[in-house]
Protein backbone atom coordinates (compact mmCIF):
# COMPACT_ATOMS: atom_id res chain seq x y z
CA UNK A 1 0.00 0.00 0.00
CA UNK A 2 2.76 2.43 0.99
CA UNK A 3 4.87 1.52 -2.03
CA UNK A 4 1.91 2.18 -4.32
CA UNK A 5 1.12 5.49 -2.62
CA UNK A 6 4.75 6.61 -2.82
CA UNK A 7 4.96 5.66 -6.47
CA UNK A 8 1.74 7.51 -7.22
CA UNK A 9 2.97 10.62 -5.41
CA UNK A 10 6.26 10.58 -7.29
CA UNK A 11 4.43 10.05 -10.56
CA UNK A 12 2.32 13.13 -9.90
CA UNK A 13 5.31 15.24 -8.94
CA UNK A 14 7.56 14.00 -11.72
CA UNK A 15 6.42 13.46 -15.28
CA UNK A 16 8.10 10.66 -17.23
CA UNK A 17 11.75 11.62 -17.49
CA UNK A 18 13.46 10.86 -20.79
CA UNK A 19 16.97 12.24 -20.62
CA UNK A 20 19.81 12.54 -23.08
CA UNK A 21 23.44 11.46 -22.76
CA UNK A 22 25.83 13.80 -20.99
CA UNK A 23 28.96 15.10 -22.68
CA UNK A 24 30.94 12.92 -20.27
CA UNK A 25 29.41 9.83 -21.82
CA UNK A 26 29.10 10.01 -25.55
CA UNK A 27 30.24 13.27 -27.11
CA UNK A 28 33.58 13.95 -28.72
CA UNK A 29 36.30 13.11 -27.75
CA UNK A 30 34.89 10.07 -25.88
CA UNK A 31 33.32 8.20 -28.79
CA UNK A 32 36.54 6.23 -29.33
CA UNK A 33 36.86 5.33 -25.66
CA UNK A 34 35.78 1.80 -24.62
CA UNK A 35 31.99 1.68 -24.71
CA UNK A 36 31.90 5.41 -25.43
CA UNK A 37 32.60 6.24 -21.76
CA UNK A 38 35.08 9.02 -21.04
CA UNK A 39 38.29 8.02 -19.31
CA UNK A 40 37.58 9.97 -16.12
CA UNK A 41 34.15 8.30 -15.82
CA UNK A 42 35.74 4.90 -16.36
CA UNK A 43 38.44 5.58 -13.75
CA UNK A 44 35.81 6.71 -11.24
CA UNK A 45 33.75 3.59 -11.93
CA UNK A 46 36.76 1.33 -11.31
CA UNK A 47 37.24 3.07 -7.98
CA UNK A 48 33.55 3.01 -7.00
CA UNK A 49 32.10 -0.29 -8.22
CA UNK A 50 32.91 -2.34 -5.06
CA UNK A 51 30.99 0.23 -3.00
CA UNK A 52 28.06 0.24 -5.42
CA UNK A 53 27.87 -3.55 -5.01
CA UNK A 54 28.15 -3.24 -1.21
CA UNK A 55 25.43 -0.55 -1.14
CA UNK A 56 23.13 -2.84 -3.13
CA UNK A 57 23.76 -5.77 -0.82
CA UNK A 58 23.04 -3.62 2.23
CA UNK A 59 19.36 -4.21 1.37
CA UNK A 60 19.47 -7.61 3.05
CA UNK A 61 16.55 -9.82 2.06
CA UNK A 62 15.69 -8.03 -1.19
CA UNK A 63 15.46 -10.08 -4.38
CA UNK A 64 17.84 -8.03 -6.54
CA UNK A 65 21.10 -8.34 -4.62
CA UNK A 66 24.40 -9.37 -6.18
CA UNK A 67 24.46 -13.12 -5.64
CA UNK A 68 28.15 -13.16 -6.56
CA UNK A 69 29.81 -9.92 -5.43
CA UNK A 70 33.25 -11.00 -6.65
CA UNK A 71 36.63 -11.59 -5.09
CA UNK A 72 37.15 -8.03 -3.88
CA UNK A 73 34.33 -8.21 -1.30
CA UNK A 74 33.75 -10.47 1.69
CA UNK A 75 30.72 -9.98 3.92
CA UNK A 76 31.36 -9.93 7.68
CA UNK A 77 28.94 -10.34 10.56
CA UNK A 78 27.99 -7.03 12.10
CA UNK A 79 26.99 -6.19 15.65
CA UNK A 80 23.42 -7.05 16.63
CA UNK A 81 21.11 -4.13 15.92
CA UNK A 82 18.94 -3.37 18.94
CA UNK A 83 15.21 -3.96 18.29
CA UNK A 84 14.37 -0.33 19.03
CA UNK A 85 16.97 0.78 16.46
CA UNK A 86 15.80 -1.71 13.85
CA UNK A 87 12.29 -0.42 14.51
CA UNK A 88 13.45 2.97 13.25
CA UNK A 89 14.37 1.38 9.91
CA UNK A 90 18.11 1.36 10.61
CA UNK A 91 20.32 -1.38 9.16
CA UNK A 92 23.75 -1.90 7.63
CA UNK A 93 26.23 -4.52 6.42
CA UNK A 94 30.02 -4.79 6.73
CA UNK A 95 32.48 -6.06 4.12
CA UNK A 96 36.19 -6.58 3.83
CA UNK A 97 37.57 -5.16 0.58
CA UNK A 98 40.56 -6.90 -0.98
CA UNK A 99 43.16 -5.55 -3.39
CA UNK A 100 42.66 -5.96 -7.11
CA UNK A 101 44.71 -8.46 -9.07
CA UNK A 102 44.87 -12.04 -10.19
CA UNK A 103 44.49 -15.08 -8.00
CA UNK A 104 42.00 -16.05 -5.32
CA UNK A 105 40.89 -13.83 -2.48
CA UNK A 106 43.22 -15.76 -0.15
CA UNK A 107 46.17 -14.46 -2.19
CA UNK A 108 45.10 -10.82 -1.84
CA UNK A 109 45.56 -8.36 0.99
CA UNK A 110 42.62 -6.52 2.60
CA UNK A 111 42.77 -2.84 1.69
CA UNK A 112 39.65 -1.46 3.39
CA UNK A 113 36.73 -2.27 5.64
CA UNK A 114 33.35 -1.11 4.30
CA UNK A 115 30.28 -0.20 6.31
CA UNK A 116 27.31 0.00 3.93
CA UNK A 117 24.15 1.69 5.24
CA UNK A 118 20.78 0.54 3.95
CA UNK A 119 18.59 3.20 2.41
CA UNK A 120 14.83 3.62 2.52
CA UNK A 121 12.97 0.45 1.53
CA UNK A 122 9.40 1.85 1.81
CA UNK A 123 8.24 -1.16 3.87
CA UNK A 124 6.99 1.19 6.53
CA UNK A 125 6.97 4.80 7.65
CA UNK A 126 9.91 4.36 10.02
CA UNK A 127 12.62 5.06 7.43
CA UNK A 128 10.97 8.25 6.23
CA UNK A 129 10.11 9.49 9.72
CA UNK A 130 13.35 8.66 11.58
CA UNK A 131 15.70 9.06 8.61
CA UNK A 132 14.35 12.12 6.79
CA UNK A 133 12.01 14.08 9.03
CA UNK A 134 14.12 13.46 12.14
CA UNK A 135 17.81 12.83 12.82
CA UNK A 136 17.47 9.53 14.70
CA UNK A 137 19.14 7.45 12.00
CA UNK A 138 22.03 9.90 11.78
CA UNK A 139 22.74 9.43 15.46
CA UNK A 140 22.43 5.65 15.08
CA UNK A 141 24.81 5.65 12.10
CA UNK A 142 27.44 7.56 14.07
CA UNK A 143 27.02 5.33 17.11
CA UNK A 144 27.17 1.99 15.27
CA UNK A 145 30.10 3.13 13.13
CA UNK A 146 32.07 4.02 16.28
CA UNK A 147 31.19 0.66 17.84
CA UNK A 148 32.22 -1.31 14.75
CA UNK A 149 35.44 0.64 14.42
CA UNK A 150 36.27 -0.12 18.06
CA UNK A 151 35.37 -3.81 17.60
CA UNK A 152 37.17 -4.49 14.31
CA UNK A 153 40.06 -2.06 14.68
CA UNK A 154 41.86 0.23 12.26
CA UNK A 155 44.38 -2.14 10.69
CA UNK A 156 42.93 -1.09 7.31
CA UNK A 157 41.13 2.16 6.40
CA UNK A 158 37.39 2.40 6.88
CA UNK A 159 35.03 3.33 4.05
CA UNK A 160 31.32 4.16 4.40
CA UNK A 161 28.82 3.88 1.59
CA UNK A 162 25.11 3.80 0.90
CA UNK A 163 22.25 4.44 -1.48
CA UNK A 164 19.54 7.07 -1.01
CA UNK A 165 19.07 7.55 2.76
CA UNK A 166 22.09 5.30 3.24
CA UNK A 167 24.11 7.82 1.24
CA UNK A 168 23.03 10.62 3.55
CA UNK A 169 24.14 8.55 6.56
CA UNK A 170 27.49 7.85 4.89
CA UNK A 171 27.87 11.61 4.32
CA UNK A 172 27.30 12.31 8.02
CA UNK A 173 29.86 9.72 9.12
CA UNK A 174 32.42 11.10 6.68
CA UNK A 175 31.86 14.63 7.96
CA UNK A 176 32.28 13.49 11.57
CA UNK A 177 35.36 11.39 10.68
CA UNK A 178 37.38 13.33 8.08
CA UNK A 179 39.77 10.42 7.52
CA UNK A 180 36.95 8.14 6.32
CA UNK A 181 36.24 7.85 2.58
CA UNK A 182 32.58 7.83 1.56
CA UNK A 183 30.79 6.71 -1.61
CA UNK A 184 27.15 7.58 -2.20
CA UNK A 185 24.74 6.44 -4.92
CA UNK A 186 21.59 8.38 -5.85
CA UNK A 187 22.11 9.92 -2.47
CA UNK A 188 19.38 11.62 -0.49
CA UNK A 189 19.70 15.42 -0.35
CA UNK A 190 18.31 15.36 3.19
CA UNK A 191 21.53 15.30 5.17
CA UNK A 192 22.35 17.56 8.08
CA UNK A 193 25.97 18.60 7.55
CA UNK A 194 27.18 21.09 4.98
CA UNK A 195 30.93 21.11 5.59
CA UNK A 196 33.26 21.12 2.61
CA UNK A 197 36.42 20.69 4.63
CA UNK A 198 36.93 17.08 3.52
CA UNK A 199 34.81 17.13 0.35
CA UNK A 200 37.50 15.30 -1.64
CA UNK A 201 36.98 12.31 0.65
CA UNK A 202 33.50 11.79 -0.75
CA UNK A 203 32.34 10.53 -4.17
CA UNK A 204 28.75 10.58 -5.44
CA UNK A 205 27.30 8.75 -8.44
CA UNK A 206 23.81 9.82 -9.49
CA UNK A 207 21.68 8.61 -12.37
CA UNK A 208 20.61 11.62 -14.40
CA UNK A 209 16.94 12.46 -13.84
CA UNK A 210 16.41 10.19 -10.82
CA UNK A 211 13.62 11.17 -8.46
CA UNK A 212 15.49 12.62 -5.47
CA UNK A 213 17.36 15.19 -7.51
CA UNK A 214 14.09 17.17 -7.70
CA UNK A 215 14.06 17.49 -3.91
CA UNK A 216 17.54 18.96 -3.42
CA UNK A 217 17.41 21.73 -0.83
CA UNK A 218 19.41 24.16 -2.92
CA UNK A 219 21.20 24.48 -6.22
CA UNK A 220 24.61 23.81 -4.69
CA UNK A 221 25.96 20.30 -5.26
CA UNK A 222 26.82 18.19 -2.21
CA UNK A 223 30.30 18.59 -0.76
CA UNK A 224 31.78 15.75 -2.81
CA UNK A 225 33.10 14.75 -6.21
CA UNK A 226 29.88 14.18 -8.17
CA UNK A 227 29.48 12.02 -11.27
CA UNK A 228 26.15 12.18 -13.08
CA UNK A 229 25.74 9.34 -15.56
CA UNK A 230 22.88 8.59 -17.90
CA UNK A 231 22.61 4.82 -18.18
CA UNK A 232 18.83 4.58 -18.50
CA UNK A 233 17.59 7.49 -20.67
CA UNK A 234 14.33 5.71 -21.52
CA UNK A 235 13.32 4.99 -17.91
CA UNK A 236 11.18 7.08 -15.57
CA UNK A 237 12.51 8.93 -12.54
CA UNK A 238 11.39 6.30 -10.02
CA UNK A 239 13.17 3.45 -11.81
CA UNK A 240 16.27 5.63 -12.18
CA UNK A 241 16.47 5.96 -8.38
CA UNK A 242 16.94 2.22 -7.78
CA UNK A 243 20.39 1.17 -6.65
CA UNK A 244 20.77 -2.10 -8.58
CA UNK A 245 20.52 -0.61 -12.11
CA UNK A 246 22.99 2.13 -11.15
CA UNK A 247 25.37 -0.41 -9.59
CA UNK A 248 25.07 -2.59 -12.70
CA UNK A 249 25.97 0.33 -14.95
CA UNK A 250 28.92 1.45 -12.82
CA UNK A 251 30.25 -2.11 -12.73
CA UNK A 252 29.77 -2.48 -16.51
CA UNK A 253 31.75 0.72 -17.14
CA UNK A 254 34.47 -0.39 -14.70
CA UNK A 255 34.77 -3.73 -16.50
CA UNK A 256 36.37 -1.95 -19.48
CA UNK A 257 39.43 -1.46 -17.26
CA UNK A 258 39.07 -3.84 -14.30
CA UNK A 259 39.20 -7.66 -14.55
CA UNK A 260 37.54 -7.81 -11.12
CA UNK A 261 34.58 -5.75 -12.34
CA UNK A 262 34.38 -7.89 -15.49
CA UNK A 263 34.19 -10.98 -13.28
CA UNK A 264 31.21 -9.46 -11.43
CA UNK A 265 29.53 -8.58 -14.75
CA UNK A 266 29.85 -12.16 -16.02
CA UNK A 267 28.97 -13.86 -12.73
CA UNK A 268 25.77 -11.84 -12.24
CA UNK A 269 24.64 -11.64 -15.87
CA UNK A 270 24.75 -7.83 -15.96
CA UNK A 271 23.24 -6.51 -19.18
CA UNK A 272 24.59 -3.68 -21.29
CA UNK A 273 23.25 -0.25 -20.24
CA UNK A 274 20.43 0.91 -22.51
CA UNK A 275 22.34 4.04 -23.49
CA UNK A 276 25.48 2.30 -24.72
CA UNK A 277 25.90 1.67 -28.43
CA UNK A 278 25.41 -1.84 -29.76
CA UNK A 279 22.64 -4.48 -29.54
CA UNK A 280 20.85 -4.89 -26.21
CA UNK A 281 22.09 -8.49 -25.82
CA UNK A 282 25.71 -7.51 -26.38
CA UNK A 283 28.13 -9.23 -24.02
CA UNK A 284 30.90 -7.30 -22.32
CA UNK A 285 34.28 -7.65 -24.07
CA UNK A 286 36.28 -7.11 -20.88
CA UNK A 287 39.19 -4.70 -20.44
CA UNK A 288 39.51 -3.04 -23.82
CA UNK A 289 41.75 -0.64 -25.72
CA UNK A 290 40.38 2.35 -27.60
CA UNK A 291 37.72 1.45 -30.15
CA UNK A 292 38.33 1.30 -33.90
CA UNK A 293 34.88 2.71 -34.64
CA UNK A 294 33.05 5.48 -32.75
CA UNK A 295 30.60 4.36 -30.06
CA UNK A 296 27.76 6.87 -30.09
CA UNK A 297 25.36 6.35 -27.20
CA UNK A 298 21.69 5.75 -27.97
CA UNK A 299 19.56 8.70 -26.90
CA UNK A 300 15.83 9.28 -26.64
CA UNK A 301 15.68 11.44 -29.75
CA UNK A 302 16.86 8.62 -31.99
CA UNK A 303 14.41 6.15 -30.50
CA UNK A 304 11.57 8.62 -30.92
CA UNK A 305 12.55 9.36 -34.51
CA UNK A 306 12.65 5.66 -35.36
CA UNK A 307 9.27 5.10 -33.74
CA UNK A 308 7.76 8.03 -35.65
CA UNK A 309 9.18 6.75 -38.94
CA UNK A 310 7.88 3.25 -38.29
CA UNK A 311 4.42 4.55 -37.40
CA UNK A 312 4.31 6.71 -40.53
CA UNK A 313 5.25 3.77 -42.73
CA UNK A 314 2.61 1.61 -41.07
CA UNK A 315 0.04 4.31 -41.76
CA UNK A 316 1.00 4.40 -45.44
Amino acid sequence: MLRAAAAALCALLLPACATLPDISQSRSPCQLEPGGWCGFVRDAAVDAFPYAVASTNAYTGDDDLFAKPGRVLQRLEHLPIAPEDAGKGFSYEIFNQYESGSGSRADRKPVARILAFRGTDLKGLSDLFYGTLRNDQIELALRYFAAEKSRLGTDVPWVVTGHSLGGALATEVSVAHPEVRAYMFNTSPFYRSETRANALQRTVFNERGEVLRRFARNTEPPAANVFTINCEPRRNAIFKHKVRPLADCITWIAAYASPDAHEVVKANGIAKPLVECGPEDQTHPGPSPRMAEPCLHIDQRKDTAKADTKAKRSGD
